[in-house]
């Protein structure tokens, strides 16, 4: 008995003297950690802008090198995802621990996919869409769209074509530039009314309008800190009524400003959880599916049913100085164009992306199935960014729609969206 204990304790002497791998389970370190090395990261892509607000001790003061060191990111981007997933599987994390894990993992997954994107590294659309959106993107074949523009045929006013029927009916409720300062400021605060009414949002939010030019986007916000947000509104663009009600809702309430400052109060300053400080991926990812999701849904949770006509043709139609006839048509339209011929941008972006669709015919998808002919450089230069506005806004009017029979339901499912980490494979696993 003797001759077996020695060898036995002498086994146990040696395994614990073995210098053993460092295994760090605190969850707040490895967010610290996302966070510094994806401000690093942004420091070197240009494509990243500048929208951070947390502390000075999270930025990166290091010299920006010549070289892009993608091996090096790539490779701290893995150890720090193998940390994040070790939490997710331990049958000792707490619920919490294992949200944020899950989270910052599959936000991970589209910093490696940014990586290489920036490097010059590409895939086709469907495995550059999976490792940033996160799920798998639905496709529609030219027959789709095809059907529906017949359909939206039979209800355009008018003689001509279908493209110029189409384009003398929006001309037609245009907004003066001399009055878009101030239909747009009236749609902002009905808006914000109404998402004030449904949600609690900090005390000091606001917005700061600022009209620019020279811009390839219509609209665009930036944070100014965790409860402010610049928004720009390009005046090269020419803007309709429904595009400005779109806007106020979409980029304001309840959409990307009302989204900011829900994460930033119910996450970050009441949970301390540094890792929504994270610098927006420019090639996309989990949690800009989620919130473009919800600003694109966003109108519809201000105005349900017959509200938006409503408010469209009684309120901000004769602030802009129009005339309301023909205005049942022309929402008839730009709803339908909206709902169902967005998805022709994301099959543009396939196509060309993908090698199958040339520049020319790109362009025809973007010009006469989605009728979005100022997309086209989104189409062109984002790649499979396109399909996080489209992809997200199924995930969350398919979420909502599923966990909500009235109003209210509607209103919390929204809510909830708005003040917690969620990915998108989570809304389709709850569908």
């Amino acid at each position: 008995m003797k001759n077996l204990i020695q060898p036995f304790i002498l086994l146990l002497l040696i395994v614990s003297c073995t210098p053993q791998k460092e295994s760090r389970s605190n969850i707040d370190e490895l967010a610290i950690d996302y966070v510094k090395l994806t401000l690093e990261i942004a420091a070197h892509d240009p494509w990243y802008w500048d929208d951070y607000y947390g502390p000075d001790s999270l930025k990166f003061t290091g010299v920006i090198l010549d070289t892009f060191p993608k091996e090096d990111f790539l490779n701290r981007a893995s150890s720090l995802k193998l940390e994040l997933d070790e939490i997710s599987k331990s049958p000792i994390s707490l619920e919490d621990e294992k949200l944020r894990a899950n989270w910052m993992s599959a936000q991970l997954t589209a910093v490696d996919r940014g990586i290489r994107l920036y490097s010059g590294e590409f895939g086709t659309f469907d495995e550059e869409a999976e490792d940033l959106i996160g799920v798998k993107v639905q496709s529609y074949d030219s027959t789709y769209f095809i059907e529906a523009i017949a359909e939206l045929n039979t209800v355009l006013p008018g003689e001509g074509t279908f493209k110029e029927r189409f384009d003398a009916l929006i001309s037609r409720f245009e907004v003066p530039e001399e009055k878009l300062d101030t239909c747009l400021k009236v749609a902002i605060e009905a808006v914000r009314k109404i998402t004030l009414e449904r949600l609690d949002l900090p005390e000091d939010e606001s917005i700061t309008i600022e009209f620019v030019h020279d811009k390839w986007w219509n609209a665009f916000v930036l944070p100014l800190d965790p409860y402010q947000t610049l928004l720009q509104i390009n005046l090269d663009y020419k803007w309709d009524i429904a595009e400005l009600i779109n806007i106020a809702c979409h980029e304001c309430y309840p959409g990307h400003h009302t989204y900011g400052a829900m994460q930033a109060k119910n996450i970050y300053v009441d949970k301390g959880w540094v890792e929504i400080l994270d610098p927006e991926n420019p090639w996309g990812g989990p949690q800009i599916v989620i919130e473009e999701g919800l600003a694109i849904y966003a109108n519809e949770m201000a105005f349900p049913g017959e509200s938006y006509d409503k408010f469209a043709k009684e309120v901000i139609m004769p602030l802009a100085g129009l005339d309301t006839t023909g205005a049942y048509a022309y929402l008839l339209v730009k709803r339908f164009a909206r709902r169902k011929l967005r998805n022709a941008l994301t099959e543009a972006a396939r196509g060309f992306v993908n090698g199958t669709m040339t520049e020319n015919e790109a362009t025809h998808w973007v010009n006469d199935f989605a009728l979005r002919g100022s997309a086209i450089n989104t189409v062109m230069n984002d790649r499979t960014y396109i399909a996080h506005y489209t992809c997200g806004r199924d995930l969350v009017k398919n979420y909502i729609e599923a966990h909500s029979s009235s109003d209210d339901e509607r209103w919390e499912a929204y809510g909830k969206l708005l003040s917690t980490l969620v990915v998108p494979k989570d809304l389709v696993k709850e569908e």
